[in-house]
């Protein structure tokens, strides 16, 4: 109620990203936010004030950021991924947080229900475990003589051990010997997928979690060693990778936008859903798929929502 009736103050909004600041993908996400925001009638620096803290994937900085950032009360929080949010989340229960780009709010203990999150914080999901499985397929079908699978995972937090036992299910029905890939730092990132691609007829899957800031090293590493690789994101296929496949990001801060207006003007975290997804994205590197001697099918062509040639 404090807050409804601060409507003719600046609101302040603090917006707390996974990425590094110069990244691509975070110049694009704030474009669409600031955007939806206007359209909705909040006009920054006037109405609004906007507070941006990025982490880079590094999770010490996303536990010294959450308290930083709670300390300073702002009216609302804007919080990307599962490496943010989980700070947070245990930093306030008070602050209204809109979550996006989180994989199993339920599971992880953000929310009591996806229909009723019941607490302080609701928001947007980037998709089910389930999708994970379609890396797989979608691998197996651009490169039918994949046997080897390298999975790049985060083996110790709740999103990198989901998506990796999807992987593992799936796997024995196409022949598939996985190999998971637990970097420690970029640099033995680099060392073992060159190691796993010493042997013939491999591939490899990036999982969801903190190896987006990296991804130029992965694509680099899987192109160079000739590995055929599927990723989450448009941005990585964008960025060189062979093919990917999940939700669109971008549309996740516009649409949060839309639930930081309503909270902004007085309704309650706990009464707005946690939904989902409503696009997924088929990206195919052509330039990619020919370095790598690959010819893309044209099943997959015909779904593709882009192709880089």
């Amino acid at each position: 109620m404090a807050r409804a009736q601060r409507s003719g103050a600046m609101r302040r909004i603090a917006v707390v990203g996974s990425l590094a600041p110069d990244d691509v993908e975070t110049i694009a996400r704030s474009a669409a936010f600031e955007r939806a925001l206007a359209a909705l009638g909040w006009t920054k620096g006037r109405t609004i004030a906007i507070d941006y803290h990025w982490i880079a994937g590094d999770a010490v900085l996303a536990q010294k950021t959450a308290v930083e950032v709670v300390a300073l009360a702002p009216d609302v929080l804007l919080a990307s991924s599962n490496l943010v949010i989980a700070p947070l989340s245990k930093a306030t229960r008070t602050i209204p947080i809109v979550m996006v780009q989180v994989i199993d709010p339920v599971g992880s203990g953000y929310v009591e229900s996806m229909a009723r999150p019941s607490g302080n914080i609701t928001g947007f999901t980037q998709f089910e475990y389930s999708l994970a499985g379609k890396w797989l397929d979608l691998l197996m079908e651009i490169a039918p003589r994949t046997s080897r699978v390298a999975v790049l995972r985060e083996p110790t937090r709740s999103p990198g051990i989901g998506q990796f036992a999807v992987i593992q299910a799936m796997a024995p029905a196409g022949g598939v010997e996985l190999t998971p890939i637990d970097p420690s730092n970029v640099a033995d990132m680099e060392r073992r997928i060159t190691a796993f691609a010493s042997a013939p007829n491999g591939g490899m899957i990036a999982t969801v979690g903190g190896l987006a800031p990296h991804r130029a090293a992965i694509i680099a590493a899987a192109n160079k060693n000739l590995l055929p690789a599927t990723y989450p994101y448009r941005y990585y296929a964008a960025d060189g990778g062979l093919v990917s496949y999940g939700p669109d990001t971008v549309d996740q801060y516009r649409r949060a936008a839309s639930y930081i207006d309503r909270i902004l003007k007085g309704e309650n975290p706990a009464s707005l859903p946690v939904q989902g997804p409503t696009k997924y994205e088929l990206t195919i590197n052509l330039r990619t798929a020919q370095t790598l001697g690959l010819t893309v099918p044209q099943s997959i062509l015909a779904r593709a929502d882009e192709v880089i040639e």
